[in-house]
Protein backbone atom coordinates (compact mmCIF):
# COMPACT_ATOMS: atom_id res chain seq x y z
CA UNK A 1 0.00 0.00 0.00
CA UNK A 2 1.26 3.33 -0.99
CA UNK A 3 0.24 4.55 2.87
CA UNK A 4 2.23 2.12 4.41
CA UNK A 5 5.93 3.06 6.18
CA UNK A 6 9.05 1.82 4.51
CA UNK A 7 12.64 2.49 5.09
CA UNK A 8 14.18 5.09 2.79
CA UNK A 9 18.04 3.88 1.56
CA UNK A 10 17.31 5.46 -2.31
CA UNK A 11 20.56 7.47 -2.94
CA UNK A 12 18.10 10.30 -2.83
CA UNK A 13 15.21 11.15 -1.86
CA UNK A 14 16.12 9.81 1.61
CA UNK A 15 14.68 9.32 5.43
CA UNK A 16 12.91 12.54 6.57
CA UNK A 17 13.10 12.89 10.13
CA UNK A 18 9.61 13.56 12.07
CA UNK A 19 10.49 16.38 13.41
CA UNK A 20 11.50 17.83 9.52
CA UNK A 21 8.05 16.60 8.06
CA UNK A 22 6.01 18.65 11.21
CA UNK A 23 7.83 21.73 10.17
CA UNK A 24 6.19 21.77 6.69
CA UNK A 25 3.04 22.09 8.87
CA UNK A 26 3.23 25.47 9.50
CA UNK A 27 0.67 28.42 8.44
CA UNK A 28 1.51 29.80 4.97
CA UNK A 29 2.40 33.27 5.32
CA UNK A 30 2.98 36.00 2.69
CA UNK A 31 6.62 35.51 0.88
CA UNK A 32 7.22 39.33 0.65
CA UNK A 33 5.70 39.73 4.58
CA UNK A 34 8.36 40.04 7.61
CA UNK A 35 7.56 36.30 8.81
CA UNK A 36 9.37 35.21 5.07
CA UNK A 37 12.32 37.72 6.08
CA UNK A 38 12.97 36.12 9.34
CA UNK A 39 12.99 32.57 7.76
CA UNK A 40 14.91 33.48 5.10
CA UNK A 41 17.75 34.97 7.25
CA UNK A 42 17.57 31.47 9.48
CA UNK A 43 17.52 29.40 5.98
CA UNK A 44 20.67 31.75 5.06
CA UNK A 45 22.68 31.48 7.98
CA UNK A 46 22.42 27.50 8.33
CA UNK A 47 23.46 26.80 4.76
CA UNK A 48 26.43 29.13 5.44
CA UNK A 49 27.28 26.86 8.12
CA UNK A 50 26.71 23.55 6.52
CA UNK A 51 28.73 24.78 3.39
CA UNK A 52 31.52 26.18 5.73
CA UNK A 53 31.18 29.29 3.52
CA UNK A 54 30.60 33.54 4.06
CA UNK A 55 30.12 33.59 0.14
CA UNK A 56 26.45 34.15 -0.97
CA UNK A 57 24.03 31.18 -0.91
CA UNK A 58 20.97 30.88 -2.76
CA UNK A 59 18.09 28.71 -2.67
CA UNK A 60 16.27 27.27 -5.67
CA UNK A 61 13.02 26.11 -5.40
CA UNK A 62 13.92 23.25 -8.41
CA UNK A 63 15.58 20.04 -8.30
CA UNK A 64 19.65 19.88 -7.82
CA UNK A 65 20.16 19.83 -11.74
CA UNK A 66 18.17 23.08 -11.55
CA UNK A 67 21.01 24.59 -9.87
CA UNK A 68 23.64 22.84 -11.75
CA UNK A 69 22.27 24.42 -14.69
CA UNK A 70 21.76 28.07 -13.05
CA UNK A 71 25.46 27.90 -12.26
CA UNK A 72 26.49 26.69 -15.68
CA UNK A 73 24.25 29.30 -17.72
CA UNK A 74 26.03 32.41 -15.46
CA UNK A 75 28.73 31.59 -15.97
CA UNK A 76 29.73 30.16 -20.14
CA UNK A 77 29.05 31.92 -22.58
CA UNK A 78 29.16 30.18 -26.54
CA UNK A 79 32.48 29.53 -27.35
CA UNK A 80 33.89 29.22 -23.71
CA UNK A 81 36.32 26.09 -22.92
CA UNK A 82 34.72 23.85 -20.08
CA UNK A 83 36.80 21.27 -18.65
CA UNK A 84 34.00 18.52 -17.88
CA UNK A 85 35.66 14.85 -16.11
CA UNK A 86 32.81 12.04 -17.13
CA UNK A 87 32.97 9.33 -14.67
CA UNK A 88 29.52 8.42 -14.42
CA UNK A 89 25.65 9.40 -15.26
CA UNK A 90 25.44 12.31 -13.41
CA UNK A 91 28.76 14.04 -15.07
CA UNK A 92 27.51 13.39 -18.74
CA UNK A 93 24.25 15.49 -17.63
CA UNK A 94 26.89 18.23 -16.98
CA UNK A 95 28.78 17.70 -20.25
CA UNK A 96 25.18 17.87 -22.11
CA UNK A 97 24.15 21.14 -19.97
CA UNK A 98 27.50 23.43 -21.14
CA UNK A 99 27.11 22.01 -24.42
CA UNK A 100 23.43 23.36 -24.53
CA UNK A 101 24.67 26.64 -23.70
CA UNK A 102 26.99 27.02 -25.90
CA UNK A 103 30.40 25.94 -24.04
CA UNK A 104 33.11 24.04 -25.71
CA UNK A 105 33.48 20.70 -23.61
CA UNK A 106 37.00 19.71 -23.33
CA UNK A 107 36.12 15.95 -21.72
CA UNK A 108 38.00 13.81 -19.82
CA UNK A 109 36.81 10.20 -20.19
CA UNK A 110 37.02 8.45 -17.09
CA UNK A 111 36.36 4.55 -16.24
CA UNK A 112 32.95 4.37 -14.37
CA UNK A 113 33.88 3.35 -11.02
CA UNK A 114 36.99 5.90 -10.87
CA UNK A 115 37.81 9.33 -10.10
CA UNK A 116 39.39 11.62 -12.25
CA UNK A 117 42.77 12.53 -10.80
CA UNK A 118 44.09 16.47 -10.30
CA UNK A 119 47.00 15.74 -12.78
CA UNK A 120 44.52 14.44 -15.58
CA UNK A 121 42.69 17.92 -15.48
CA UNK A 122 45.94 20.13 -14.87
CA UNK A 123 47.36 18.54 -18.27
CA UNK A 124 43.70 19.25 -19.52
CA UNK A 125 43.76 22.84 -18.54
CA UNK A 126 47.63 23.35 -19.67
CA UNK A 127 46.93 21.78 -23.30
CA UNK A 128 43.80 23.51 -24.29
CA UNK A 129 44.60 27.15 -22.29
CA UNK A 130 42.17 29.51 -21.89
CA UNK A 131 39.64 27.04 -20.05
CA UNK A 132 36.88 29.53 -18.71
CA UNK A 133 35.46 26.34 -16.36
CA UNK A 134 35.94 23.36 -14.76
CA UNK A 135 32.58 21.39 -13.73
CA UNK A 136 33.05 18.77 -11.52
CA UNK A 137 30.54 15.97 -10.33
CA UNK A 138 31.97 15.86 -6.42
CA UNK A 139 30.28 12.63 -5.82
CA UNK A 140 28.85 10.72 -8.72
CA UNK A 141 25.49 9.54 -7.53
CA UNK A 142 25.66 6.79 -10.49
CA UNK A 143 29.08 4.95 -9.44
CA UNK A 144 29.32 5.59 -5.72
CA UNK A 145 32.32 7.65 -6.38
CA UNK A 146 33.88 10.81 -4.45
CA UNK A 147 36.57 13.08 -5.86
CA UNK A 148 39.01 12.80 -3.79
CA UNK A 149 41.00 15.24 -5.17
CA UNK A 150 38.29 17.83 -5.54
CA UNK A 151 41.11 20.44 -3.01
CA UNK A 152 43.98 19.55 -5.30
CA UNK A 153 41.50 20.72 -8.86
CA UNK A 154 40.47 23.47 -6.59
CA UNK A 155 43.74 25.14 -6.88
CA UNK A 156 44.64 24.04 -10.12
CA UNK A 157 41.71 26.02 -11.17
CA UNK A 158 42.87 29.26 -9.61
CA UNK A 159 46.32 29.24 -10.70
CA UNK A 160 45.10 28.58 -14.11
CA UNK A 161 42.53 31.47 -13.77
CA UNK A 162 39.34 28.98 -14.30
CA UNK A 163 36.09 28.93 -12.22
CA UNK A 164 35.33 25.73 -10.30
CA UNK A 165 32.15 24.14 -10.14
CA UNK A 166 31.46 21.26 -7.50
CA UNK A 167 28.36 19.63 -8.12
CA UNK A 168 28.08 18.01 -4.34
CA UNK A 169 23.84 17.29 -4.67
CA UNK A 170 24.73 13.65 -3.46
CA UNK A 171 27.50 14.85 -0.74
CA UNK A 172 27.19 18.12 0.72
CA UNK A 173 26.47 17.81 4.69
CA UNK A 174 27.50 14.17 4.72
CA UNK A 175 31.23 14.74 4.33
CA UNK A 176 33.98 17.08 4.68
CA UNK A 177 33.18 20.18 1.63
CA UNK A 178 35.00 23.80 3.32
CA UNK A 179 33.98 25.45 0.73
CA UNK A 180 36.31 28.71 1.46
CA UNK A 181 39.01 26.79 2.35
CA UNK A 182 39.35 25.01 -0.89
CA UNK A 183 38.13 28.18 -2.99
CA UNK A 184 35.42 26.39 -4.82
CA UNK A 185 33.47 29.61 -6.86
CA UNK A 186 30.65 27.35 -7.83
CA UNK A 187 28.76 25.00 -5.25
CA UNK A 188 25.39 23.14 -5.85
CA UNK A 189 23.74 20.92 -3.28
CA UNK A 190 20.02 19.19 -2.98
CA UNK A 191 17.92 19.52 -0.11
CA UNK A 192 16.72 15.75 -0.71
CA UNK A 193 20.24 14.36 0.41
CA UNK A 194 22.29 14.31 3.21
CA UNK A 195 20.62 17.51 4.89
CA UNK A 196 17.63 14.97 5.02
CA UNK A 197 15.42 17.18 3.98
CA UNK A 198 12.46 16.65 1.48
CA UNK A 199 13.13 17.01 -2.89
CA UNK A 200 11.91 20.58 -4.21
CA UNK A 201 14.80 23.23 -3.41
CA UNK A 202 18.52 22.95 -4.09
CA UNK A 203 21.18 25.34 -2.92
CA UNK A 204 24.28 27.42 -4.75
CA UNK A 205 26.70 29.04 -3.56
CA UNK A 206 28.52 31.98 -5.68
CA UNK A 207 32.24 33.04 -4.82
CA UNK A 208 33.73 36.65 -5.51
CA UNK A 209 35.41 35.00 -8.78
CA UNK A 210 32.27 33.67 -10.38
CA UNK A 211 30.39 37.07 -9.65
CA UNK A 212 33.22 38.89 -11.36
CA UNK A 213 32.49 36.30 -14.46
CA UNK A 214 28.83 36.55 -13.89
CA UNK A 215 28.93 40.16 -14.25
CA UNK A 216 30.82 40.60 -17.74
CA UNK A 217 28.87 37.58 -19.09
CA UNK A 218 27.68 38.25 -22.65
CA UNK A 219 24.80 36.21 -22.61
CA UNK A 220 21.74 36.64 -20.67
CA UNK A 221 21.20 33.84 -18.35
CA UNK A 222 17.66 31.79 -18.67
CA UNK A 223 15.16 34.39 -16.89
CA UNK A 224 14.04 31.95 -13.75
CA UNK A 225 18.28 31.03 -12.99
CA UNK A 226 19.15 34.30 -13.55
CA UNK A 227 21.66 34.65 -10.37
CA UNK A 228 22.25 38.36 -10.59
CA UNK A 229 18.13 38.87 -10.16
CA UNK A 230 18.16 36.35 -7.42
CA UNK A 231 20.89 38.47 -6.18
CA UNK A 232 19.28 41.92 -5.77
CA UNK A 233 15.70 40.57 -4.73
CA UNK A 234 17.98 38.73 -1.90
CA UNK A 235 19.31 42.13 -0.80
CA UNK A 236 16.02 43.02 -0.14
CA UNK A 237 15.44 39.93 1.56
CA UNK A 238 13.20 38.08 -0.56
CA UNK A 239 13.04 35.59 -3.52
CA UNK A 240 12.26 36.76 -7.37
CA UNK A 241 9.23 34.44 -7.52
CA UNK A 242 7.02 32.33 -5.38
CA UNK A 243 9.42 30.47 -3.30
CA UNK A 244 8.31 26.97 -2.00
CA UNK A 245 7.45 28.16 1.70
CA UNK A 246 6.70 24.61 3.14
CA UNK A 247 9.95 23.29 1.93
CA UNK A 248 11.38 26.28 3.68
CA UNK A 249 10.35 25.78 6.78
CA UNK A 250 11.84 21.68 6.17
CA UNK A 251 14.97 22.85 5.26
CA UNK A 252 15.47 25.47 7.81
CA UNK A 253 14.32 22.56 10.94
CA UNK A 254 16.83 20.28 8.96
CA UNK A 255 19.71 23.11 9.42
CA UNK A 256 18.85 23.37 12.88
CA UNK A 257 19.35 19.87 13.50
CA UNK A 258 22.61 19.90 12.02
CA UNK A 259 23.89 22.75 13.90
CA UNK A 260 22.64 20.86 16.94
CA UNK A 261 24.80 17.54 16.14
CA UNK A 262 27.75 19.34 14.48
CA UNK A 263 29.35 18.92 11.51
CA UNK A 264 32.50 17.03 12.29
CA UNK A 265 29.96 14.36 14.00
CA UNK A 266 28.02 14.09 11.10
CA UNK A 267 31.07 13.72 9.25
CA UNK A 268 32.06 10.84 11.19
CA UNK A 269 28.82 9.30 11.61
CA UNK A 270 28.15 9.19 8.01
CA UNK A 271 31.77 7.73 7.26
CA UNK A 272 30.97 5.01 10.18
CA UNK A 273 27.91 3.73 8.65
CA UNK A 274 29.77 3.41 4.99
CA UNK A 275 32.49 1.43 6.29
CA UNK A 276 30.13 -0.72 8.23
CA UNK A 277 27.89 -1.26 4.90
CA UNK A 278 30.62 -1.63 2.51
CA UNK A 279 32.18 -3.87 5.10
CA UNK A 280 28.73 -6.30 5.45
CA UNK A 281 28.51 -6.69 1.70
CA UNK A 282 32.54 -7.83 1.35
CA UNK A 283 31.25 -10.08 4.19
CA UNK A 284 28.96 -11.63 1.64
CA UNK A 285 31.11 -11.93 -1.10
CA UNK A 286 29.99 -8.38 -2.58
CA UNK A 287 32.29 -6.06 -4.07
CA UNK A 288 31.68 -2.15 -4.35
CA UNK A 289 31.31 -1.16 -7.52
CA UNK A 290 33.73 1.85 -6.88
CA UNK A 291 37.61 2.03 -6.19
CA UNK A 292 38.66 1.65 -2.86
CA UNK A 293 40.63 4.90 -2.37
CA UNK A 294 37.25 6.67 -4.04
CA UNK A 295 34.61 5.10 -2.64
CA UNK A 296 31.69 7.13 -1.50
CA UNK A 297 30.38 7.23 2.21
CA UNK A 298 26.83 8.58 1.18
CA UNK A 299 26.72 6.45 -2.05
CA UNK A 300 27.28 2.59 -1.62
CA UNK A 301 27.20 0.91 -4.82
CA UNK A 302 27.50 -2.61 -4.87
CA UNK A 303 28.11 -5.29 -7.91
CA UNK A 304 24.98 -7.62 -8.23
CA UNK A 305 26.31 -11.42 -7.55
CA UNK A 306 25.74 -12.82 -10.90
CA UNK A 307 22.58 -14.50 -11.92
CA UNK A 308 20.21 -12.17 -9.54
CA UNK A 309 18.11 -10.08 -11.10
CA UNK A 310 18.28 -6.42 -10.12
CA UNK A 311 14.76 -5.30 -10.39
CA UNK A 312 13.54 -8.83 -8.57
CA UNK A 313 15.94 -8.68 -5.45
CA UNK A 314 14.56 -4.55 -5.11
CA UNK A 315 10.71 -5.65 -5.36
CA UNK A 316 11.79 -8.58 -2.52
CA UNK A 317 13.52 -6.00 -0.46
CA UNK A 318 10.54 -2.80 -0.62
CA UNK A 319 7.41 -5.35 -0.07
CA UNK A 320 8.26 -8.18 1.81
CA UNK A 321 11.12 -6.49 3.78
CA UNK A 322 9.94 -2.79 3.87
CA UNK A 323 13.57 -1.38 2.28
CA UNK A 324 13.96 0.74 -0.52
CA UNK A 325 17.06 0.66 -2.61
CA UNK A 326 18.06 1.76 -6.23
CA UNK A 327 19.10 -0.10 -9.14
CA UNK A 328 22.09 0.99 -11.50
CA UNK A 329 21.90 3.81 -13.89
CA UNK A 330 22.91 3.80 -17.78
CA UNK A 331 24.90 0.98 -18.91
CA UNK A 332 25.20 -0.04 -15.47
CA UNK A 333 21.54 -0.65 -14.46
CA UNK A 334 21.29 -4.16 -14.12
CA UNK A 335 24.49 -4.76 -12.97
CA UNK A 336 24.66 -2.86 -9.36
CA UNK A 337 22.30 -1.85 -6.30
CA UNK A 338 22.75 1.81 -4.77
CA UNK A 339 21.94 2.50 -1.54
CA UNK A 340 22.08 5.72 0.24
CA UNK A 341 24.18 6.23 3.53
CA UNK A 342 22.71 9.85 4.13
CA UNK A 343 21.20 12.04 6.39
CA UNK A 344 19.42 10.18 8.83
CA UNK A 345 21.85 6.78 8.56
CA UNK A 346 23.04 4.80 11.90
CA UNK A 347 23.35 1.29 12.88
CA UNK A 348 19.65 0.51 12.88
CA UNK A 349 19.41 1.59 9.09
CA UNK A 350 22.16 -0.23 8.22
CA UNK A 351 21.43 -3.30 9.80
CA UNK A 352 18.11 -2.83 8.38
CA UNK A 353 19.20 -2.93 5.18
CA UNK A 354 21.91 -5.74 5.22
CA UNK A 355 19.29 -8.07 6.99
CA UNK A 356 16.91 -6.91 3.88
CA UNK A 357 19.54 -7.78 1.07
CA UNK A 358 20.68 -11.06 2.96
CA UNK A 359 16.84 -12.47 3.40
CA UNK A 360 16.40 -11.20 -0.24
CA UNK A 361 19.35 -13.16 -1.75
CA UNK A 362 17.75 -16.30 0.49
CA UNK A 363 14.07 -15.68 -1.00
CA UNK A 364 15.92 -16.20 -4.63
CA UNK A 365 17.90 -19.14 -3.72
CA UNK A 366 20.91 -17.56 -4.03
CA UNK A 367 23.72 -19.16 -1.52
CA UNK A 368 23.86 -17.22 1.28
CA UNK A 369 24.93 -17.27 4.98
CA UNK A 370 21.51 -15.22 6.57
CA UNK A 371 23.63 -13.13 9.33
CA UNK A 372 27.66 -12.91 7.72
CA UNK A 373 26.94 -9.11 6.57
CA UNK A 374 25.39 -7.78 9.55
CA UNK A 375 28.49 -9.27 11.76
CA UNK A 376 30.65 -7.94 8.91
CA UNK A 377 28.79 -4.64 9.65
CA UNK A 378 28.80 -5.04 13.59
CA UNK A 379 32.17 -5.26 13.72
CA UNK A 380 32.85 -1.72 12.50
CA UNK A 381 30.35 -0.30 15.03
CA UNK A 382 31.90 -2.36 17.74
CA UNK A 383 35.70 -2.35 17.13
Amino acid sequence: MIDERRLIMLPGPTNVPDRVMRAMLKPMINHRGPEFVSLLDSVSEGLKYVFETKQDVYVLTSSGTGAVECAISNVVNPGDKVVVPVLGYFSERVKEKVMRHGGKVVEIPVEWGNAPTAKQIEDAVKKEKNVKLIAVVHNETSTGVTVRELPEICRIAEENDALILADSISILGGDHLPVDEWNIDLCVTGSQKCLACPPGLAMVSVGKRAWETIEKKTVKPPYYFDLGSIRDYASRKETPFTPAISLYYALDEALKMIREEGLEKRFQRHAECAKAFYSGFEALGLKPYASENVRSNTVIAINLPSGVDSAEIREIMKERYKVVVSGGLGKIRQLILRIGCMGTISEAEVFTTINAFENALADLKYPVKIGAGIEGARKVFHS
